[in-house]
Protein backbone atom coordinates (compact mmCIF):
# COMPACT_ATOMS: atom_id res chain seq x y z
CA UNK A 1 0.00 0.00 0.00
CA UNK A 2 1.08 3.41 0.28
CA UNK A 3 4.58 4.12 1.71
CA UNK A 4 5.57 0.79 1.12
CA UNK A 5 8.47 1.56 -0.65
CA UNK A 6 9.82 3.13 2.72
CA UNK A 7 9.82 6.33 1.30
CA UNK A 8 6.69 8.71 2.83
CA UNK A 9 5.45 10.04 -0.11
CA UNK A 10 4.31 13.79 -0.34
CA UNK A 11 0.75 15.62 0.20
CA UNK A 12 0.82 16.46 -3.90
CA UNK A 13 1.50 12.52 -4.41
CA UNK A 14 -0.93 11.25 -1.97
CA UNK A 15 -3.82 13.63 -3.16
CA UNK A 16 -2.85 12.81 -7.01
CA UNK A 17 -3.80 9.19 -5.69
CA UNK A 18 -7.06 10.10 -3.91
CA UNK A 19 -8.03 12.07 -7.21
CA UNK A 20 -7.48 9.09 -9.27
CA UNK A 21 -9.94 7.00 -7.20
CA UNK A 22 -12.57 9.08 -6.28
CA UNK A 23 -14.71 8.38 -8.80
CA UNK A 24 -17.71 7.71 -6.34
CA UNK A 25 -17.89 11.18 -5.56
CA UNK A 26 -21.58 12.99 -6.10
CA UNK A 27 -23.42 10.22 -7.07
CA UNK A 28 -26.28 8.92 -5.38
CA UNK A 29 -26.41 5.67 -7.94
CA UNK A 30 -23.17 3.84 -8.40
CA UNK A 31 -22.29 1.62 -10.99
CA UNK A 32 -19.42 -1.49 -10.52
CA UNK A 33 -18.04 -0.23 -13.15
CA UNK A 34 -17.56 3.59 -11.85
CA UNK A 35 -15.05 2.55 -8.52
CA UNK A 36 -12.01 0.94 -8.61
CA UNK A 37 -11.14 -1.92 -6.02
CA UNK A 38 -8.82 0.71 -4.51
CA UNK A 39 -11.83 3.04 -3.72
CA UNK A 40 -13.35 0.55 -2.20
CA UNK A 41 -10.83 -0.36 -0.12
CA UNK A 42 -10.91 0.69 3.62
CA UNK A 43 -7.06 -0.20 4.10
CA UNK A 44 -5.86 2.03 1.61
CA UNK A 45 -8.01 5.06 2.95
CA UNK A 46 -6.76 4.13 6.57
CA UNK A 47 -3.01 4.76 5.18
CA UNK A 48 -3.92 7.87 2.97
CA UNK A 49 -5.83 9.63 6.16
CA UNK A 50 -2.26 8.04 8.20
CA UNK A 51 0.21 9.59 5.84
CA UNK A 52 -1.85 13.16 5.26
CA UNK A 53 -3.07 13.77 8.27
CA UNK A 54 -0.85 11.74 10.84
CA UNK A 55 2.47 10.68 9.63
CA UNK A 56 3.51 13.71 6.64
CA UNK A 57 5.55 15.99 7.73
CA UNK A 58 3.29 18.66 7.18
CA UNK A 59 1.26 17.06 10.04
CA UNK A 60 4.09 16.77 12.64
CA UNK A 61 5.21 20.68 12.29
CA UNK A 62 1.84 22.05 11.78
CA UNK A 63 1.24 24.90 14.16
CA UNK A 64 -2.86 25.25 13.21
CA UNK A 65 -5.74 22.67 14.23
CA UNK A 66 -4.59 19.28 16.01
CA UNK A 67 -8.03 17.78 15.65
CA UNK A 68 -8.49 14.66 13.65
CA UNK A 69 -12.28 13.97 12.88
CA UNK A 70 -13.34 10.52 12.05
CA UNK A 71 -16.48 9.58 10.60
CA UNK A 72 -18.40 6.08 11.97
CA UNK A 73 -19.64 3.25 9.69
CA UNK A 74 -23.19 3.88 8.41
CA UNK A 75 -23.80 -0.14 9.66
CA UNK A 76 -22.32 0.63 13.19
CA UNK A 77 -25.17 3.31 13.96
CA UNK A 78 -27.65 1.10 12.42
CA UNK A 79 -26.51 -1.62 14.81
CA UNK A 80 -27.39 0.23 17.81
CA UNK A 81 -31.00 1.06 19.92
CA UNK A 82 -32.96 3.67 18.53
CA UNK A 83 -31.97 5.76 21.56
CA UNK A 84 -28.74 5.13 20.53
CA UNK A 85 -28.91 6.44 16.96
CA UNK A 86 -30.55 9.30 18.51
CA UNK A 87 -27.48 10.16 20.83
CA UNK A 88 -24.89 8.55 18.95
CA UNK A 89 -23.40 11.25 16.52
CA UNK A 90 -21.91 9.57 12.83
CA UNK A 91 -18.45 11.04 13.99
CA UNK A 92 -15.89 11.40 16.34
CA UNK A 93 -13.33 13.58 17.26
CA UNK A 94 -9.48 13.12 18.37
CA UNK A 95 -6.65 15.05 19.22
CA UNK A 96 -3.36 14.60 16.73
CA UNK A 97 -1.37 11.83 18.12
CA UNK A 98 2.25 10.51 16.21
CA UNK A 99 0.03 7.43 15.73
CA UNK A 100 -3.21 6.57 14.07
CA UNK A 101 -3.21 3.15 16.23
CA UNK A 102 -3.48 5.73 19.74
CA UNK A 103 -6.33 7.73 17.95
CA UNK A 104 -8.89 5.04 17.45
CA UNK A 105 -7.58 1.73 19.28
CA UNK A 106 -10.79 -0.54 20.04
CA UNK A 107 -12.47 1.71 17.69
CA UNK A 108 -11.19 1.64 14.56
CA UNK A 109 -13.19 -1.55 13.43
CA UNK A 110 -16.50 0.88 12.93
CA UNK A 111 -14.48 3.67 11.15
CA UNK A 112 -15.25 4.81 7.79
CA UNK A 113 -11.63 5.51 6.45
CA UNK A 114 -12.76 7.01 2.78
CA UNK A 115 -15.06 9.43 4.87
CA UNK A 116 -12.96 10.19 7.43
CA UNK A 117 -10.07 11.19 4.88
CA UNK A 118 -12.33 13.48 3.16
CA UNK A 119 -13.93 14.93 5.98
CA UNK A 120 -10.07 16.18 7.29
CA UNK A 121 -9.53 16.83 4.06
CA UNK A 122 -12.60 19.61 4.01
CA UNK A 123 -12.02 20.83 7.91
CA UNK A 124 -8.15 21.46 7.48
CA UNK A 125 -8.76 23.20 4.17
CA UNK A 126 -8.71 27.18 4.45
CA UNK A 127 -12.21 28.89 3.41
CA UNK A 128 -13.48 32.70 3.33
CA UNK A 129 -17.17 34.15 2.82
CA UNK A 130 -17.66 37.18 1.30
CA UNK A 131 -20.98 38.86 1.12
CA UNK A 132 -22.11 42.28 -0.67
CA UNK A 133 -24.17 44.62 -2.07
CA UNK A 134 -24.45 44.70 -5.75
CA UNK A 135 -25.98 45.88 -8.83
CA UNK A 136 -28.86 43.96 -10.26
CA UNK A 137 -27.65 45.79 -13.46
CA UNK A 138 -24.29 44.76 -12.90
CA UNK A 139 -24.86 41.00 -11.97
CA UNK A 140 -26.85 40.85 -14.84
CA UNK A 141 -24.59 42.62 -17.33
CA UNK A 142 -21.94 39.81 -15.57
CA UNK A 143 -23.76 36.91 -16.18
CA UNK A 144 -24.07 37.96 -19.82
CA UNK A 145 -20.28 38.56 -20.36
CA UNK A 146 -18.06 37.09 -17.84
CA UNK A 147 -15.45 39.46 -18.57
CA UNK A 148 -17.53 41.89 -17.73
CA UNK A 149 -16.05 43.13 -14.13
CA UNK A 150 -18.31 43.01 -10.99
CA UNK A 151 -17.70 46.17 -8.35
CA UNK A 152 -19.89 45.85 -5.37
CA UNK A 153 -20.76 48.29 -3.71
CA UNK A 154 -20.12 47.34 -0.57
CA UNK A 155 -18.02 44.15 0.93
CA UNK A 156 -17.17 42.37 3.38
CA UNK A 157 -14.58 39.28 3.48
CA UNK A 158 -14.43 36.91 6.41
CA UNK A 159 -12.66 34.07 7.91
CA UNK A 160 -14.98 30.61 8.51
CA UNK A 161 -14.22 27.43 9.38
CA UNK A 162 -15.71 23.88 7.93
CA UNK A 163 -17.41 21.94 10.83
CA UNK A 164 -19.60 18.54 10.71
CA UNK A 165 -21.68 20.10 13.44
CA UNK A 166 -24.35 23.18 12.57
CA UNK A 167 -24.56 26.41 15.38
CA UNK A 168 -28.15 26.67 15.82
CA UNK A 169 -28.28 30.77 17.12
CA UNK A 170 -31.38 31.49 18.97
CA UNK A 171 -32.20 35.58 18.71
CA UNK A 172 -35.00 35.47 20.69
CA UNK A 173 -32.24 34.27 23.62
CA UNK A 174 -29.75 37.14 23.60
CA UNK A 175 -28.17 34.88 20.80
CA UNK A 176 -27.60 31.68 22.75
CA UNK A 177 -26.37 29.05 20.69
CA UNK A 178 -26.47 25.07 20.23
CA UNK A 179 -24.70 22.88 18.78
CA UNK A 180 -25.72 20.14 16.70
CA UNK A 181 -24.79 17.31 14.29
CA UNK A 182 -25.04 18.63 10.75
CA UNK A 183 -22.69 15.70 9.09
CA UNK A 184 -23.22 14.71 6.46
CA UNK A 185 -23.52 18.70 5.91
CA UNK A 186 -20.61 20.87 6.83
CA UNK A 187 -21.52 24.36 8.43
CA UNK A 188 -19.62 27.28 8.12
CA UNK A 189 -21.30 29.84 10.88
CA UNK A 190 -20.29 33.23 11.57
CA UNK A 191 -20.81 33.58 15.56
CA UNK A 192 -20.28 37.34 15.47
CA UNK A 193 -23.02 37.86 12.37
CA UNK A 194 -24.42 40.66 13.98
CA UNK A 195 -21.78 43.22 14.65
CA UNK A 196 -19.22 41.33 10.97
CA UNK A 197 -22.31 42.37 8.83
CA UNK A 198 -24.02 45.42 10.69
CA UNK A 199 -23.32 47.55 7.67
CA UNK A 200 -24.28 45.29 4.96
CA UNK A 201 -27.72 46.93 4.56
CA UNK A 202 -30.32 47.40 0.95
CA UNK A 203 -30.92 50.62 0.35
CA UNK A 204 -31.97 50.23 -2.73
CA UNK A 205 -34.65 48.51 -5.09
CA UNK A 206 -31.58 47.76 -7.25
CA UNK A 207 -29.68 46.33 -4.73
CA UNK A 208 -28.68 42.61 -4.35
CA UNK A 209 -27.24 40.59 -1.59
CA UNK A 210 -24.54 38.48 -2.87
CA UNK A 211 -22.57 35.61 -0.64
CA UNK A 212 -19.60 33.85 -2.06
CA UNK A 213 -17.53 30.79 -0.04
CA UNK A 214 -13.83 30.67 -1.68
CA UNK A 215 -11.33 27.69 -0.28
CA UNK A 216 -7.90 29.04 -0.53
CA UNK A 217 -5.38 27.17 1.48
CA UNK A 218 -4.95 24.29 4.00
CA UNK A 219 -4.99 20.81 3.59
CA UNK A 220 -6.73 20.53 -0.26
CA UNK A 221 -3.75 22.79 -1.15
CA UNK A 222 -0.64 20.55 -1.13
CA UNK A 223 2.14 22.96 -0.67
CA UNK A 224 4.26 20.53 -2.24
CA UNK A 225 5.83 21.37 -6.06
CA UNK A 226 5.06 19.14 -8.76
CA UNK A 227 7.40 17.23 -10.38
CA UNK A 228 8.53 17.88 -13.40
CA UNK A 229 7.75 15.10 -15.24
CA UNK A 230 4.39 14.36 -13.59
CA UNK A 231 2.41 15.42 -16.62
CA UNK A 232 -1.07 13.47 -16.60
CA UNK A 233 -3.09 12.63 -19.55
CA UNK A 234 -5.71 10.86 -17.43
CA UNK A 235 -7.03 13.73 -15.60
CA UNK A 236 -5.49 12.70 -12.43
CA UNK A 237 -2.82 16.03 -12.34
CA UNK A 238 -3.91 18.67 -9.05
CA UNK A 239 -5.98 21.49 -9.96
CA UNK A 240 -3.87 24.17 -9.94
CA UNK A 241 -6.02 26.86 -8.91
CA UNK A 242 -4.77 28.71 -5.76
CA UNK A 243 -8.80 29.49 -4.88
CA UNK A 244 -11.80 28.09 -5.52
CA UNK A 245 -15.51 28.99 -5.31
CA UNK A 246 -17.56 26.89 -3.40
CA UNK A 247 -20.56 28.64 -3.03
CA UNK A 248 -22.09 31.42 -5.30
CA UNK A 249 -25.71 32.86 -5.06
CA UNK A 250 -27.61 36.74 -5.04
CA UNK A 251 -31.07 36.97 -4.00
CA UNK A 252 -32.68 40.50 -5.11
CA UNK A 253 -34.03 43.39 -2.51
CA UNK A 254 -37.13 42.80 -4.22
CA UNK A 255 -37.41 39.31 -3.21
CA UNK A 256 -36.71 39.75 0.11
CA UNK A 257 -39.45 42.50 0.58
CA UNK A 258 -42.09 40.15 -0.93
CA UNK A 259 -41.25 38.29 1.79
CA UNK A 260 -41.39 40.41 4.06
CA UNK A 261 -44.46 41.81 2.85
CA UNK A 262 -46.11 38.53 3.09
CA UNK A 263 -45.20 38.40 6.69
CA UNK A 264 -47.11 41.53 7.46
CA UNK A 265 -50.22 41.32 5.19
CA UNK A 266 -51.01 37.41 5.17
CA UNK A 267 -50.52 36.53 9.10
CA UNK A 268 -50.46 39.79 10.84
CA UNK A 269 -53.12 38.90 12.92
CA UNK A 270 -52.52 35.85 13.81
CA UNK A 271 -49.18 36.14 16.19
CA UNK A 272 -49.94 39.97 17.72
CA UNK A 273 -49.49 38.62 21.00
CA UNK A 274 -45.58 39.08 22.34
CA UNK A 275 -44.37 40.90 18.99
CA UNK A 276 -43.45 44.22 17.97
CA UNK A 277 -41.82 45.93 14.64
CA UNK A 278 -38.46 46.08 14.15
CA UNK A 279 -37.33 42.58 14.54
CA UNK A 280 -35.33 40.05 12.62
CA UNK A 281 -36.32 37.75 10.39
CA UNK A 282 -34.49 34.18 9.96
CA UNK A 283 -33.87 33.88 6.20
CA UNK A 284 -33.59 30.46 4.58
CA UNK A 285 -31.85 30.47 1.09
CA UNK A 286 -31.12 27.46 -1.06
CA UNK A 287 -28.24 27.86 -3.30
CA UNK A 288 -28.17 27.68 -7.52
CA UNK A 289 -29.43 24.10 -8.49
CA UNK A 290 -31.02 23.49 -4.92
CA UNK A 291 -26.92 22.86 -3.53
CA UNK A 292 -26.79 24.02 -0.14
CA UNK A 293 -28.46 26.37 1.81
CA UNK A 294 -27.88 29.95 3.29
CA UNK A 295 -29.17 31.17 6.65
CA UNK A 296 -29.27 35.06 6.72
CA UNK A 297 -31.15 37.43 9.99
CA UNK A 298 -32.62 40.28 8.30
CA UNK A 299 -34.09 43.21 9.99
CA UNK A 300 -36.53 45.97 8.39
CA UNK A 301 -35.40 48.97 9.04
CA UNK A 302 -38.34 51.92 9.45
CA UNK A 303 -37.72 55.46 9.82
CA UNK A 304 -38.70 55.69 13.84
CA UNK A 305 -40.54 58.59 13.24
CA UNK A 306 -42.92 57.06 11.12
CA UNK A 307 -42.98 53.52 12.69
CA UNK A 308 -45.50 51.60 11.84
CA UNK A 309 -46.55 49.42 15.21
CA UNK A 310 -48.35 46.78 13.45
CA UNK A 311 -47.97 43.46 14.41
CA UNK A 312 -45.51 40.80 12.71
CA UNK A 313 -45.42 37.15 12.06
CA UNK A 314 -44.02 34.23 10.78
CA UNK A 315 -43.89 34.29 6.97
CA UNK A 316 -43.50 31.06 4.00
CA UNK A 317 -42.71 32.60 0.56
CA UNK A 318 -42.22 30.65 -2.65
CA UNK A 319 -41.15 33.54 -4.84
CA UNK A 320 -37.39 34.25 -6.05
CA UNK A 321 -34.33 32.91 -5.44
CA UNK A 322 -35.38 29.83 -2.86
CA UNK A 323 -36.55 32.15 0.00
CA UNK A 324 -37.85 29.60 2.11
CA UNK A 325 -39.34 30.01 5.82
CA UNK A 326 -38.92 32.94 7.49
CA UNK A 327 -39.10 33.22 11.20
CA UNK A 328 -39.31 36.94 13.08
CA UNK A 329 -36.88 36.73 15.96
CA UNK A 330 -35.46 39.58 17.98
CA UNK A 331 -33.19 42.22 17.62
CA UNK A 332 -33.43 46.17 17.72
CA UNK A 333 -33.17 48.29 14.24
CA UNK A 334 -31.62 51.66 16.34
CA UNK A 335 -28.15 51.35 15.45
CA UNK A 336 -25.95 53.59 13.42
CA UNK A 337 -25.83 51.72 10.82
CA UNK A 338 -29.50 51.56 10.69
CA UNK A 339 -29.63 55.17 10.67
CA UNK A 340 -27.51 56.04 7.77
CA UNK A 341 -28.53 53.55 5.58
CA UNK A 342 -32.24 55.25 6.06
CA UNK A 343 -30.69 58.23 5.45
CA UNK A 344 -29.19 56.76 2.40
CA UNK A 345 -32.40 55.35 1.02
CA UNK A 346 -34.31 58.47 2.05
CA UNK A 347 -31.78 60.48 0.11
CA UNK A 348 -32.13 58.10 -2.82
CA UNK A 349 -33.73 58.66 -6.43
CA UNK A 350 -35.18 55.61 -6.24
CA UNK A 351 -36.70 55.94 -3.23
CA UNK A 352 -40.71 55.97 -2.12
CA UNK A 353 -41.47 56.54 1.45
CA UNK A 354 -44.18 54.38 1.24
CA UNK A 355 -42.64 51.28 -0.15
CA UNK A 356 -38.39 51.66 0.17
CA UNK A 357 -37.55 50.04 3.53
CA UNK A 358 -34.14 49.03 4.22
CA UNK A 359 -33.10 45.64 4.99
CA UNK A 360 -29.75 44.51 6.82
CA UNK A 361 -29.08 41.50 6.25
CA UNK A 362 -26.11 39.46 8.42
CA UNK A 363 -25.12 36.21 7.31
CA UNK A 364 -25.48 33.54 9.70
CA UNK A 365 -23.75 30.40 7.75
CA UNK A 366 -23.70 28.21 4.86
CA UNK A 367 -24.16 24.37 5.19
CA UNK A 368 -23.14 21.97 2.10
CA UNK A 369 -22.75 18.41 1.70
CA UNK A 370 -19.65 17.47 1.92
CA UNK A 371 -19.56 15.40 -1.26
CA UNK A 372 -20.31 18.57 -3.30
CA UNK A 373 -17.32 20.15 -1.20
CA UNK A 374 -14.88 17.45 -1.58
CA UNK A 375 -15.46 16.94 -5.52
CA UNK A 376 -14.87 20.64 -6.05
CA UNK A 377 -11.60 20.63 -4.01
CA UNK A 378 -10.60 17.87 -6.24
CA UNK A 379 -11.81 18.47 -9.61
CA UNK A 380 -13.20 22.11 -9.93
CA UNK A 381 -11.65 23.91 -12.49
CA UNK A 382 -12.99 27.22 -13.14
CA UNK A 383 -12.05 30.35 -12.13
CA UNK A 384 -13.27 31.67 -8.78
CA UNK A 385 -15.82 34.23 -8.40
CA UNK A 386 -13.83 37.85 -7.49
CA UNK A 387 -15.89 40.20 -6.08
Amino acid sequence: MIGDGGETPSRYEILTMVKKNSNLLGKTVVDEQDCSDVEMDQRFWRDVLDFYFIRGKESRGRQDDDLVFLVRKLNSLANGSNDDKEETPPYFVRRWAPKLDNLVDENSIEVDWRRSFYLNLIAHTSFTVTVAICSHQELQNHQAARDTPLSPIYKVVKTVYASPSRVNFHLDSEKEVETTPAYPDICFAIDDFDSTFDAVVLTDADHCFCVLLNAHGGAAFPSDIEPQDSGSSDGSSLNKNTKLTLFSGFVSYQMVRDAYDAGKSRFGSLLSLGNSPGKTDRLYMKGPGGRGEVEVAVSGIVDQSHQDSGPVSPVVSKRGFGIGTIVRKAAAAATVAAKHAYAAASASSSFDADEMVPLKCCLMSISLPWENIAHDLLFKGSPPVNL
